[in-house]
């Protein structure tokens, strides 16, 4: 029976076998209309037996990600962010900039990783031996703490730029789908943090926008 929140089984194996940093890395953003792909690395010590906060970070209320992640970076031995701005979405895809802004944050990591758990995405680029499972985020618990970081770290992004786009309230949907969402897409085109390679945005226009701001 698949396990009902993320377990440790797949970290206690490997450490066992003396992979000593064992990194979770995922995504948050890949779907969204507008701002950064963003990725988070975590390394947790194999003496890590429990986080009880530890959820798939989409099944979690906003505050209890933030008061997750403060326990993640209390208690991980290393834990880093990782970015890849609107425009290298366009001009990579959204893939490639997946697995770059992955990439970035195991580079950013204070240790250097033996084993890399991934969500979904193999990473070709990264040199060390990897385990890929889909919705890892939901069953792998490094996985599923690197999740939780990745969300906060862009949330708190999309926030903190949202008052330089007026009338796009990116503070409260995160440049995600929303009929909102679509509706200023119409009003204003697209800004400088939308990702003019998706449909949605192409469809509100190749134009020019009266809202220009740097990526992160």
């Amino acid at each position: 029976m698949t396990p009902a929140y993320p377990h440790w089984e797949v970290e206690r194996r490997l450490w066992a076998q003396g992979w000593r940093w064992v990194a979770g890395v995922d995504e948050a953003g890949r779907g969204a209309w507008a701002g950064p792909v963003t990725a988070a690395a975590v390394v947790f010590a194999p003496a890590m037996r429990a986080l009880p906060c530890l959820r798939d970070s989409k099944t979690l209320s906003p505050r209890q990600r933030e008061a997750c992640a403060q326990r993640i970076r209390r208690q991980a031995v290393a834990w880093a962010v990782g970015w890849a701005a609107p425009r290298e979405v366009d001009a990579v895809g959204v893939v490639e900039a997946t697995r770059r802004a992955m990439g970035r944050a195991l580079a950013g990591l204070g240790v250097t990783p033996q084993y890399v758990l991934v969500d979904h995405l193999t990473l070709p680029d990264v040199p060390w031996p990897q385990f890929v499972q889909p919705k890892a985020d939901a069953h792998i618990a490094t996985v599923a703490a690197a999740s939780i970081l990745a969300k906060v770290a862009r949330d708190a992004y999309m926030r903190a730029i949202s008052p330089a786009f007026p009338g796009f309230d990116f503070g409260r949907h995160k440049g995600y789908g929303t009929a909102a969402h679509r509706r200023a897409l119409a009003r204003y085109g697209p800004t400088a943090l939308h990702r003019r390679s998706f449909r949605p945005v192409l469809a509100a226009g190749q134009g020019g926008s009266r809202f220009t701001a740097p990526g992160p």
